[in-house]
């Protein structure tokens, strides 16, 4: 498994969801937590795919709340209903063994199997492109994940809001990591739960600027985070109301709705629009048009209504992207001024 991934993450593996994960090893005598090797929506046909499915949770190759490690363990910090939390999965051939530590330890085990995407039908989605048609068939793991936590997807995309990646993800380090907490059990070295709703609340303008965070993305996620218990409830909602309950805070438009609830919902038609890169990687794949716009992404992606995130998802996965034909976007550094 670890030789189909790339050594180099780019924005559109990334984007793609795809995570390197090293085979497991055989371990004697282990004693999980939870075993979903005897879950059916789990063993269906592939291999537990964990790259694949968790990979889109991940902020950047230095994510504090995920880490994957040699033996093949994916683990994630989270910050639950219950509190903290530390989860461990490692795949065990079709099914996954877990081990969770911290307060929200139970919140977590309990919702494992919608996390690894238990909850979701790749049968539903039909491959109407060659391209496609190729792409599913080369990653039969795919699935949706659902974390059902919806502050821990919104704040990380408010940060990516038209800026490069990397400094989004500088951004996430630098606030995680002084604002979260370490998180609980014998999780690696330098992982962090994120912090709570209050202590986003709470960051002095100063330190937003320190983390490269202008006052309108900080803005918006502190009006977030103060409404925060009723924007979790949209983890319970279909997409569409989910997306449109997140949309009422100023700040939050069509774009950083879709990409969280497409991790919060495991929504599987909510496509990303108002992307700066999406409509061409799509109008390209599938019509040879770098130049597509919003408007003719989703009509290239019109025959898979109800799958379109997948369909996106495979064409990144795909690699089919148009040639570069100017400099990549240059890193603003605001913490200086």
């Amino acid at each position: 498994m670890a030789g189909r991934f790339p050594l180099e993450l780019t924005r559109t593996t990334v984007r793609g969801g795809h995570t390197p994960v090293p085979v497991p090893v055989p371990v004697m005598d282990a004693a999980p937590t939870e075993d979903l090797a005897d879950d059916e929506n789990l063993t269906e046909a592939a291999p537990l795919d964990l790259g694949l499915i968790l990979g889109p949770l991940r902020r950047g190759p230095a994510d504090p709340t995920f880490r994957v490690t040699p033996d093949g363990s994916v683990w994630r910090a989270s910050r639950t209903p219950e509190g903290p939390g530390t989860l461990r999965i490692r795949a065990t051939g079709t099914g996954a063994e877990s081990e969770a530590w911290g307060p929200g330890a139970a919140w977590l085990l309990d919702r494992l199997p919608a996390l690894l995407g238990a909850e979701d039908d790749p049968a539903a989605f039909v491959p109407r492109h060659k391209l496609l048609l190729a792409t599913h068939r080369r990653r039969p793991g795919l699935r949706l994940t659902r974390t059902g936590l919806v502050l821990e997807s919104l704040i990380p995309s408010v940060l990516e809001q038209k800026v490069t990646t990397n400094e989004a993800y500088g951004s996430w380090r630098l606030l995680v990591r002084k604002y979260g907490e370490p998180a609980p059990g014998p999780a690696p070295d330098g992982m962090h739960v994120m912090p709570d709703a209050r202590a986003w609340t709470r960051i002095p303008s100063w330190e937003w600027h320190r983390a490269n965070v202008d006052g309108k993305r900080a803005a918006t996620i502190v009006r977030a985070a103060r409404v925060a218990a009723r924007l979790e409830e949209a983890a319970r909602m279909d997409p569409p109301a989910a997306r449109a309950r997140l949309e009422l805070i100023p700040g939050i438009g069509p774009w950083t709705s879709a990409e969280t609830i497409q991790r919060s919902n495991g929504a599987p038609d909510e496509v990303t629009t108002g992307d700066l890169h999406l409509p061409g990687i799509v109008g390209w794949a599938l019509a040879g048009d770098r130049t597509a716009d919003d408007e003719a992404m989703l009509d290239l992606l019109a025959p898979y209504a109800g799958q379109r995130h997948r369909a996106a998802r495979l064409i990144l996965l795909s690699g089919r992207v148009p040639p570069r034909r100017a400099p990549r976007m240059t890193p603003g550094d605001i913490t200086g001024i």
